[in-house]
Order: structure tokens, then sequence, then C-alpha cells
């Protein structure tokens, strides 16, 4: 996204609309995202392709019945891949996108753990907006399970609060996650199509409320009520800062601020 358009969302969605002089702002095992039944193509980018091919073999390497011997032959060819990837990477790491609350939900994060085409940790949840809500569908293979044949409840809650989060970013209240309630209603199956929804329910002060849903048919097997709270720039770039040990991502987070009007009074 081209510098100054965004929507009031710094980097990893958290609202620019506080703060002394802001502006406001508002199934099978080898699956590709690209042969599912979304509604939205996104651009295309190899990273994705590259995360895709890692879930088939995170897939095959959790679930599949494999000899010693096969999984010692894929380990040989996989080193060299990883050896030569860490040889050319560059120095620092690569820039965050800036979530566009205009712009389609599945490109908020793409390097998210969950609906990040470009995270081959995400199934990935894939979304999109309707009247208002965040809607997705996703396919959890076997890395994801927990008890037999069921989603492992943590996934499930990770889910949660990003779809949730996504949802307030959506409606123009972006915040970090205070409080997240799940009730877990039914055990959410393995290797089947999911349907999940969120939606943002109201604000009050600082504190945002956000409602979330995943059926297995017409069946609610899970629900989470989640209470986000709005995080100032400055506070921000303060946790950013006591937390990384990378240079890269606080002035990333430092410059963002500063090019929305806030002031830098985060330490260095």
């Amino acid at each position: 996204m081209p510098e100054g358009e965004h929507g009031g969302v710094s980097d990893f969605g958290i609202s620019l609309s506080a703060g002394a002089g802001a502006a406001a702002g508002a199934g099978a095992g080898t699956q590709s995202v690209h042969e599912t039944d979304a509604t939205h193509e996104p651009a295309q980018d190899a990273r994705f392709e590259l995360a895709d091919q890692i879930r088939r073999i995170t897939s095959s390497m959790v679930g599949a019945p494999l000899t010693d011997a096969d999984i010692a032959a894929a380990v040989v060819v996989l080193k060299k891949v990883a050896d030569r990837l860490q040889r050319v990477a560059g120095p620092g790491r690569r820039p965050r996108a800036q979530p566009d609350p205009a712009g389609h939900p599945q490109e908020f994060f793409p390097t998210s753990p969950v609906i990040g085409f470009a995270n081959p940790v995400a199934p990935p949840v894939v979304v999109e907006a309707v009247d208002g809500e965040l809607r997705g569908t996703a396919f959890f293979d076997y890395q994801y399970e927990g008890p037999p044949t069921c989603v492992h409840g943590g996934v499930i809650a990770m889910v949660f609060d990003e779809m949730l989060g996504a949802a307030n970013i959506m409606a123009g209240s972006p915040a970090m996650t205070g409080t997240l309630t799940i009730r877990y209603r039914k055990p959410t199956p393995l290797r089947t199509p999911l349907r999940l929804e969120a939606r943002f329910v109201e604000r009050e002060g600082r504190k945002v409320r956000t409602h979330g849903a995943i059926y297995h048919g017409e069946m609610l097997t899970a629900e989470a009520e989640g209470i986000f709270i709005e995080v100032v720039p400055q506070r921000f770039l303060a946790i950013v800062t006591e937390n990384s040990d990378s240079p890269e991502a606080v002035e990333q987070v430092r410059a963002d601020a500063r090019r929305l009007g806030f002031s830098d009074s985060a330490p260095s």
C-alpha cells in the first residue's frame, strides 16, 4: 500500500484513532488454498505457493503412515532447502503489511498464523466481508488435531482471537485482546469444511465487544465473546520496544506513528 494510503490502522491492527493530535480512524490433506471456493483470489505471491507446499509436508508428516526411510530421505532434501533460504536471506526481517480496513479482510495479515496465505502454520482460514460481518471457511488437517478426530481447543481459541480482531478492524475499532470467553458447544470435527462468523457488537470507551461462532453444517460447535482494548500508538510502540530485539521492527512501528502524526514518545 502506498505511503499515506491507510484506513487509520497501524501495523498489527492497532488503533490510530486515539492520542493527542491524532486523526480519527475509524477435503484432502493436501488441499491447497487455491483449490477452495473462496470468493476472493489474493494477489499472486510466491510465498503463498511455498506455504502451500509446506502445509502438504506438515499434513503428511503428522497424519500419514510414512516409513522411517521416507522421513529420513525427506530430511536430507528439506535440510538443503532450509540451508539455502537461510543463506540467501537478507539482514533483519521482512516488513509486515499494513492492514487496510477498506480492503479485503484476507489481506489484513498475510503472514498471520490463522488467515495468512503466506504462513505455513495457518490452515488457512479463508475470510470475506459480508453485510458488515466477517465470514470464513476452514479445513483443519491432522496438524490441528486435539482429541481424536477433533480440532484442538487451543486452535479454536486462536482462530476466534484472529476472527474477532479482524472484525473489529472492519468496524473501524481495532484493538488488542483483553478477554476471550469461549463456549465449546460440540466437538469441532477435523478434516471437514467448517463455517466461521465474527461480528463487532459495540464499543464503550476503549472497550470493544465482539462475537464469533463456528459451525459444522448448521450445527454450532463453538462460540466466543471477546472484549478488546484500544491501545494508543505511543503505548503500542513502548510494547514493541520492550519485546523486540529487532531494531527494524521497532523502527517500522516508530516510522508508522510519525507518518500518521503521533509524537514519538516511546523509549529508544
